[in-house]
């Protein structure tokens, strides 16, 4: 049965009066059943971030971080701790900055990573322009297989082969060869698209209970408020680890699971992998399958970032997930949404901004060429917005039993912020401030002998009661913990 669901057509518009909250997070506290007294524990802000954007992105922000923060303070007033007051959680503007921006502050000894690839990027075709992302190696290949090119071409090359394209036809055959490349639309052309009417009626949040599973307990001592509770973490780059990350710093046993056949890059991982562990499982292989089932049988919750066919190619969708393990909380995040024609496409922030109609509102010059929001605020922000729901749902189940499935996709956030409107004019900070910053050590391997590296990165974000405003150290590197539960 569903929980907190309304009907296509009837959604709910929460009004906006008194709220410390804004367009797209009061239509997430909505799907979330939170209620006025609920929301009324956030503080209203005392600022937004300052970034330069035509779109309410700095509303966007704050509201996934706020959000984030309440579901977690209830569930610690629901776990017997301090009653959390109206106004108690404050969100601070220059940390929500620094950790949406991350990846510009993230240093490795001192040293900045090399962020973008030489295929990803938006280039001209001849009728328009695409936007490309070839930052995991095997996309880099299979992308350049395509079009031609050596992955290591220079621009000027790559430039001249893609110029020949037309940028519907280069979508359709990279989507034919698990390729990422999309043609830059305008939110009038997206909004005729096959897949953003499929998402046209589709809530912000899809957040169901299955069945009538028994309470679970709560487990271990309430220090923090997801103390006990054992999150396998099945995400890669940047919305999924920030919500096990959230969850991470509620007091969660994180242990994030990735293929030794899908290598990542180093430094992405440790930009969001504060607080957790990593170990590597080929889910192809009996013995790691079995090791993965006895992780499964000891889970709270399940994060995952899977198209719905890899997971039942494993036995591993919702499903069958809630009758092996009743009571458990299974939340996927997707780029384009899991029905629709783009509903078994890969994504990626950048390719929805460019689909979705965010590019060309973000240019600079007129719409003669695509633009970005200053950060990758869909990714982040559906991060913290699947934690909220995930600690919604962990609340509920420990209160009146269940099983719970949640859905997000960096395309509703997209459709949910165009439609928030315009920005508010900016007016331009007088004092500029310096993005905070955290150290923290990388563990290294015992016995090596090696000097430990030290990780600078944006500090934690969340403002529930108690939250730490450190990360617990040493930081762990990409597959380096055995697949256990501590």
């Amino acid at each position: 049965m569903a929980l907190h669901e309304t009907p296509r057509g009837e959604r709910p518009h929460p009004d906006a009066g008194g709220s410390p909250l804004h367009a797209v997070g009061r239509r997430a506290a909505a799907d979330l059943a939170l209620s006025a007294a609920d929301i009324s524990r956030i503080a209203a802000p005392a600022g937004l971030p300052s970034w330069r954007s035509a779109l309410r992105v700095g509303e966007l922000a704050h509201d996934g971080v706020a959000l984030s923060s309440l579901a977690i303070a209830l569930i610690g007033e629901t776990r017997g701790g301090r009653a959390v007051p109206d106004g108690a959680i404050r969100v601070e503007a220059p940390r929500i900055e620094a950790s949406f921006g991350s990846e510009r502050l993230f240093r490795l000894d001192g040293e900045a990573p090399a962020i973008w690839a030489g295929l990803s990027g938006f280039w001209r075709v001849a009728d328009g322009w695409v936007r490309t992302h070839g930052n995991y190696p095997h996309h880099a290949e299979r992308l350049a297989r395509l079009i031609g090119v050596a992955v290591s071409a220079p621009r000027t090359e790559i430039e001249a082969s893609l110029a020949r394209w037309n940028r519907l036809e280069l979508e359709e055959r990279a989507a034919g060869v698990d390729a990422l490349a999309v043609a830059v639309r305008d939110a009038e052309e997206w909004r005729e698209h096959p897949q953003a009417r499929a998402l046209a009626d589709a809530p912000l949040i899809g957040f169901r209970r299955h069945g009538q599973a028994d309470p679970r307990p709560w487990r271990g001592d309430p220090g923090l408020p997801l103390a006990g509770i054992r999150v396998l973490d099945l995400t890669r780059v940047i919305a999924g680890p920030v919500a096990a990350r959230d969850l991470a710093l509620a007091g969660a046993d994180v242990l994030r699971v990735d293929s030794p056949r899908l290598p990542e890059s180093p430094w992405q991982h440790l930009d969001t992998g504060q607080g957790k562990r990593s170990t590597l499982l080929d889910l192809g292989d009996r013995t790691h399958r079995r090791e993965f089932e006895r992780l499964l049988e000891a889970a709270d919750v399940v994060v995952h970032g899977y198209r719905p066919a890899a997971l039942a190619h494993f036995g591993l969708d919702a499903e069958v997930l809630h009758e092996r393990y009743p009571g458990l909380v299974v939340a996927q995040l997707s780029a384009w949404g899991t029905e629709g024609p783009w509903g078994r496409r890969r994504g990626f922030d950048s390719l929805v901004q460019a689909a979705s109609g965010i590019a060309m509102r973000e240019s600079r010059d007129g719409g003669e060429t695509p633009g970005a929001l200053p950060v990758q605020a869909l990714d982040h922000s559906a991060g913290h917005f699947l934690a909220a729901s995930v600690a919604a749902a962990l609340r509920t189940q420990r209160t009146t039993g269940g099983s719970f499935a949640i859905s997000l996709s960096l395309a509703r956030i997209a459709d949910a912020l165009l439609a928030a409107g315009p920005a508010p004019q900016r007016i331009d900070s007088s004092d500029p401030h310096e993005p905070p910053t955290v150290s923290v050590p990388l563990e290294t391997a015992p016995g090596t002998g090696a000097a430990p590296s030290v990780v600078t990165c944006a500090p934690p974000v969340l403002a529930f009661p108690g939250a730490p405003s450190q990360y617990a150290s040493p930081l762990h590197a990409w597959g380096a913990d055995e697949p256990r539960w501590e």
